[in-house]
Order: structure tokens, then sequence, then C-alpha cells
């Protein structure tokens, strides 16, 4: 017979659906969703910048006040809990933001699933904490590990406050959210470091941010999950996260191998060294694709039912990433040696050179987010899965080959399998998407052409000049004018740089005018 249900209990549902329903509807967005993206875009990248002054600011005093090894040792374990830990998120919140409609039933479902997880996930890393001090032969990374395993749980209650903040294209709010979390982080790992605990400085960095970003998301969002119900509709998110997770779990496995083979085959101190060379070569990457990406994928999740202008704005976004990404990484691999003596000080030289091996991997790095654009706004994750699998074995084969040489050769291994990979990710993409291989292809000819003509420049030029002994300021400073005039020339010179240029100044324009209307409003 028929299931007997009680019309009370679901007319206080109903009523609890409508209650929240602001937190989830997206129609509103649609009649200015290129203004909101470009507004958007320009306060995630405002809030970028700050936190890349931070960032910069921290390393610079961190490196001077801890060791590569203290650096090594947290990154052995990092390598593994990062790995670990995108099973807390199970790709949920992309479901959340990609998903046309949805729910305060079905958030709230996934809220609990995510808290679930972020528990499980919290038990396995602790437990893994001394399987990790033998496999290293290191015995204090059994208490790191403990330390770090307890900020999951915080993660987890994040997950679908951040999604729905991000489908409501509120980037104010996400972006107050970041800052205030990576200033706490900060601020404790400096005081733990200024008092002599060493390593400890970068758990505490860990658990001030996860915290903080806890307690400011929640208070921001405003939004209070209800009970997991059964029958909400949850199936086919839970499908699309379960394809994304798979993804996530083999890509991370892919470009965090390095890490484990290096701490394995090498040690912590050379794990140090090519860790932070790897982070400052990603660091424009980081600046630039993250923020971009928070727009871009909740703005081409509302168009996917309209082709035509989904591919003017991919395409529109892609070629901004390129014309402004790849030029920081060509300037930076030209200055290498200066950057690295200026951020990190000394006794970080070899940096410098594993630095320059990452950059061409680095440098299409600036548009590696193009493929995901299309498999998460157009709920392809089967794609990116299958995809990975490619990639996985091949990394790894190519970082353990790669030993033989020490971090260099591993560095060198990453660029050259990155670029062949990427490149096969972008054409299984783009097949049966609005946006074809080719399309992709044109707009990044012009921005890497010029770069490499900048960079070899900038080298060229800079070393003539400047002997190894003089200031590093005044080589940086004659560098940078070099480089970006002839970056600028190059483009100038060529009809889709032009076009690019003028995009670009026309997109700065136009979200400066939206910042001072909203001041004065």
């Amino acid at each position: 017979g028929r299931a007997m249900t009680n019309p009370s209990t679901d007319a206080s549902l109903q009523a609890a659906d409508d209650r929240h329903d602001r937190h989830f509807r997206t129609d509103h967005l649609m009649a200015d969703l290129k203004g909101r993206s470009v507004r958007g875009g320009a306060v995630t990248l405002t809030a970028q910048g700050v936190k890349f002054v931070l960032q910069m600011g921290s390393t610079m005093i961190l490196a001077r006040l801890l060791t590569p090894s203290d650096f090594g040792l947290v990154a052995m374990v990092t390598a593994v809990t990062g790995f670990v830990a995108m099973f807390k998120d199970a790709g949920l919140s992309m479901a959340t933001v990609q998903r046309e409609q949805i729910t305060h039933a079905q958030v709230s479902t996934l809220f609990w699933t995510n808290a679930a997880l972020s528990v499980f996930v919290m038990l396995v890393v602790a437990a893994l904490a001394p399987l990790l001090a033998w496999f290293y032969g290191e015995p204090r990374l059994v208490w790191i590990t403990l330390a770090l395993s307890a900020t999951f749980i915080f993660g987890g209650l994040t997950v679908q406050h951040q999604a729905l903040l991000r489908r409501q294209m509120r980037f104010t709010a996400l972006a107050v959210t970041e800052i205030g979390s990576m200033a706490a982080g900060i601020a404790t790992a400096i005081i733990i470091a200024w008092r002599g605990f060493g390593y400890w400085a970068l758990v505490g960095l860990t658990a001030g941010s996860t915290i903080a970003n806890c307690a400011i998301v929640w208070a921001l969002s405003g939004w209070l999950p209800g009970r997991p119900r059964k029958g909400s509709g949850v199936r086919d998110m839970l499908k699309f996260g379960g394809g994304l997770t798979g993804f996530n779990f083999l890509n991370y496995f892919t470009r965090h191998a390095d890490n484990v083979i290096i701490g394995y085959a090498l040690g912590s101190a050379s794990l140090g060294i090519y860790s932070k060379a790897y982070g400052l070569v990603n660091m424009p990457i980081q600046q630039i694709n993250a923020p971009v990406s928070h727009v871009m994928v909740p703005s081409l999740s509302r168009l996917q039912g309209e082709p035509n202008r989904y591919r003017r704005a991919f395409l529109h976004a892609i070629g901004m990433l390129a014309f402004v990404g790849m030029p920081a990484v060509g300037l930076l691999f030209a200055v290498a040696d200066e950057v690295v003596a200026l951020v990190l000080g000394g006794g970080w030289e070899d940096a410098a050179t594993v630095f320059r091996f990452l950059a061409p991997g680095a440098l299409l790095g600036t548009v590696n987010v193009a493929p995901g654009w299309l498999c998460v706004s157009l709920g392809r994750a089967r794609v990116q899965l299958v995809w990975a699998a490619i990639a996985a074995p091949v990394m790894v084969m190519t970082f353990v080959a790669g030993t033989h040489w020490g971090i260099s050769g591993v560095a060198a291994g990453f660029s050259a399998s990155w670029c062949a990979l990427f490149i096969l990710f972008a054409a299984m993409a783009c097949r049966k998407s609005p946006v074809s291989f080719v399309q992709l292809v044109s707009c990044l000819v012009t921005p890497f052409v010029a770069c490499v003509i900048a960079t070899v420049a900038s080298m060229g030029v800079v070393r003539l000049a400047f002997p190894p002994e003089a200031p590093v300021a005044g080589t940086l400073a004659a560098s940078g004018v070099l480089f970006i005039a002839t970056y600028v020339s190059v483009c100038l010179s060529l009809p889709s740089g032009r076009r690019q240029a003028r995009a670009l100044l026309r997109d700065g324009i136009g979200a400066l005018s939206a910042s001072k209307a909203q001041e004065t409003s």
C-alpha cells in the first residue's frame, strides 16, 4: 500500500525550506551575471593581493626564524594529511555550487555528511601518526600528526557554508573569511616561532587559520543546518561528489607524490628546499587562479544551458588568466636567484635552481583551471577521473626516476610530465563542450610568445648590465621594468594581444566603477 504521511510534518518541513530559501536561490543573479562576476573578480583579486602580502611577509619572517628541516618535517606530514583531508569535502561543496536548484533539506543532509566524514578523517589521520614516524624514521612526526588531525573537524563544519556563499556569489564575505583566517594563522605561527618552539609554529599556522575560518564563515553565512532527511534527493549530488572526489584523490596523489618521494629518498632538508621553491614558483598561480575559479565556477554553472554565453565567458576568463599569469611566472624565472635571496635569505641558494626547473610547468599551470572549469560547471566529473587515472602513474614514475639527479631532477621531471598531461586533459575536457580545443589554445598563444621573448630579453640584458655582487633590489627593479616593457610591447604589436589588453582594461574600469557605485549607494 501507499506509505502514510503526516500533513503537519510536511507543512513544517516546507516552512523550513521557505524560510531558508534566500540561501539557495540564484535566479536573482542572472539579470546582472557578468557585472557580478566582474565585481566579484575585483573583490576576490583585491583580497588575494592582501593575502599575497600576508603570505610573503610570513614567509620572509618564518624562513628566518625556522630552518629548512623544520619546514621539511611539517611537509612530510601535510603531504599525507592533505591527501586524506579531501574526503571531508567528498566533492559535495562543488555539488552545492554547480546544481541549478537546491533545497534546505539537501544542504542540511550534505552538511551532516561532511561533518561525519571530517570526524572519520580526523581518526584516520591520528591512527596514521606512528606509521608516518616509522616510514620517515622520524619520531617527532607522531605528535605533529596528532596535532594536525584535530584541525579536520573544524574544516568539515565549514564545507557547506562556504559553498553557499560561493553559490550566492557573496565574494566579499568569502574574502573577509579568507583574510581573517589567514591573519589569525600567521599571527599564531609567528608568536610560536618567536618563542623558540621551532616546527610547532607551522602546526600553529594551520590550526589557527582553520579554527578562525570556521568561526568567521559561520558568522557571515547566516545559514543554520537542519536535521538530515531521508529522501531529500541528494543521491545525484553524492554521485557527482564521488566522481569529483575520485579525481581529487588521484590528482592530489599525483601533485604531492613528489614530496613523499623526496622526503623518503633525499631527507627532510632536501624536501624543505624543494617545497619552498615549489611554493614560490606557484605563488602567482595561487594568487590568481584560486580567486578567479571561485568566481567563474558558479558563473559558468549558471550558464550551462546557454552555450554561446558560456563559450564567451570561458575564453575571456582564460585569456585574462594567461595574459596576467604567464608574465608573472616568466619574470620570476628571470630573477629566481634574487627572489630566493630576498624572500628566503641565506642558506636557501639551491632553491633557485629547483625554482627554474619547475617554472615551465608553472607557466602552463597559470591556466591549469581551464579543464576543471569545463568539467565541474558542466557536471562531467567522470572526464576528470579518467584523466587523473592516466596522470597518476606517469607522474609518480617520473618523480622516482628524477631522484637519481636529486631535487632538481624531480623538478625537471615534474615540469616535463605535467606539460604533456595538461595538454591531454585540455583536449579531453573540450570534447563535447561549448569550447573547442583549438579555441582554447588560440587564446593562449599571444601571452605565451610574449612571455618567452620578455623572459629571454630580461635575463640577457640584466645579466650583462648587473654583476653578481650588485644589490638585489636594483637587479629586481631593472629586470621588472625591462620585462614588463618587452611583454607589453610584444602583446600590443599583435591584434590578439591588443584585444586582450582592451578587455582587461575594460574589466578593470568596470570593476572600479562598480566599487565606487557601491560606496556611494
